[in-house]
């Protein structure tokens, strides 16, 4: 074990999953935020684990080609972006090393199945939603993200990862809250009883322009919230709505249950593709539409659909997937715990006239044995669940019912390459996986893989 509070200079040699630089010392690992393959650093141990320790980057010795200034202002404070240190190449091939890796390592399968991660062609200004956290921080009014692991409000005047139009709303509404004196519901890191705005969630229409801004709140009444609405409406050509969310819990959900409409309408709509969408505050929808519609292209190709299959959308959220893969398909059948995405997916089929869809709410791994029962065979599966992977059940229903081709779209390589050997296991072959970029900047990856019954080379 190395000493606490020692500085050391070591080699980088690798990086991990959160896109730390690893150095090792005697064979034992450090972790060091900020360090990149390729450099010498001094660092200075901060803690020490069992098997490896954390350090903290003092100074670069000798840095790589890969490493840049970072554009945003803010970005050795907050906690959202993590690689915008690295040029944007290399960051695409650590996020191929970190699929590439998890299928070696944990599926057990060839690496080479593993394609180039498909990235943006301006891996800025690509969200289409923003919840701003805000915070009274030495009596001194705070709006904009938490540090890494903290609950500590980073100020801050513009994001590059989020719509223009969206820093000029978050300034707008600064000036409203100092000039009224209107106080958020958080002080010093901790919930405050005597505020009122907890966060303020801007939504973009990235095909339609159209904006809507929802503030966040503890209590129902708003003091002059009609000369704040007017100052939004001066700035902002394209704004659809202002609407209020009440949020009186003090957790760590940010939206409530209620929504009261103060000016304009409830929703905005966008396309992903062809397909439009209306997205109310509390609707679920893809943060990066420029990257999703990529994915769900990927995805389509993957399922190789001639128009008679019977398709399966396992945790399939709003149904985006679903409408995709609805255009090539006999009928397709949607699957989704959470009741109001399966409310958003119906009305998103009906707004786009789709006919061959169908909808159920609950567990993936409960409702798709029981349509198998009743005698619907799908030809092909599509799972998109959340980070923690497929339930066992699932995976053991998809493998008792034998489809033609499984789609495995993921947001973690770890539970993905652990669900591929758990249906290698059933019979079927991974034939390709490909990550994509839809977060850049962060250390996070979307994975699309194909498997199928008997080995089909892709086309």
């Amino acid at each position: 074990m190395l000493e606490r509070n020692k500085e050391y200079i070591v080699k980088i040699d690798s990086l991990g999953y959160e896109g730390e630089g690893v150095a090792k010392i005697d064979g034992y690992p450090i972790f060091i935020p900020g360090a990149l393959i390729g450099e010498t650093v001094k660092t200075e141990i901060i803690k020490n684990k069992k098997n490896y320790s954390y350090g903290k980057l003092i100074d670069i010795v000798e840095k790589c080609d890969e490493r840049i200034i970072p554009e945003c202002n803010y970005y050795e404070k907050c906690g959202g972006c993590t690689l915008m240190h690295s040029n944007y190449d290399s960051q695409l091939k650590f996020k191929y090393n970190r699929v590439k890796d998890c299928i070696e390592r944990i599926g057990g399968l060839s690496g080479d199945i593993v394609k180039n991660t498909i990235g943006m062609e301006f891996p800025y200004r690509y969200r289409n939603k923003g919840i701003y956290s805000i915070a009274l921080t030495d009596n001194e009014l705070s709006m904009g993200f938490f540090s890494e692991k903290t609950h500590e409000v980073v100020d801050m005047d513009k994001c590059l990862i989020q719509d223009e139009e969206t820093d000029k709303i978050i300034k707008i509404i600064r000036n409203w809250m100092k000039k009224y004196s209107i106080l958020p519901a958080r002080k010093d890191n901790l919930f405050f009883s005597e505020g009122l705005i907890r966060n303020v969630m801007v939504r973009n229409g990235f095909k339609t322009n159209e904006i809507m801004v929802v503030l966040i709140t503890t209590d129902k009444e708003i003091p002059k919230k009609e000369e704040l609405i007017k100052d939004i409406r001066l700035e902002v050509e394209n704004l659809k709505g202002v609407i209020q969310n009440i949020s009186t819990k003090n957790n760590s959900l940010v939206l409530g249950d209620k929504c009261i409409t103060l000016w304009g309408q409830d929703y905005i709509s966008d396309y992903i593709g062809k397909y439009k969408f209306n997205i109310s505050p509390l609707s679920f929808f893809q943060i990066n539409p420029i990257q999703t519609e990529v994915l769900y292209n990927k995805a389509l190709e993957y399922a190789d659909l001639s128009g008679d299959e019977i398709v399966f959308d396992a945790y399939c959220g709003a149904g985006t997937i679903t409408l995709f893969l609805s255009q090539n398909a006999r009928k397709v059948y949607g699957v989704e715990i959470v009741e109001q995405a399966i409310d958003n997916a119906i009305d998103n089929a009906e707004i786009n006239g789709i006919d061959n869809s169908e909808f159920y709410v609950g567990k993936s791994e409960e409702v798709i044995p029981e349509l198998i029962k009743n005698g619907i065979k799908p030809d092909i599966i599509v799972v998109d669940p959340p980070r923690k992977g497929c339930d066992i059940k699932l995976l053991n229903a998809i493998g008792e019912a034998k489809p033609k081709r499984v789609v495995y779209v993921s947001c973690d390589p770890s539970t993905l390459a652990r669900d591929l050997k758990h249906l290698e296991g059933f019979g079927f072959k991974t034939i390709e996986v490909q990550p994509v970029d839809m977060f850049p900047n962060t250390k996070h990856v979307e994975t699309v893989a194909l498997l199928t019954k008997r080995y089909v080379s892709p086309q």
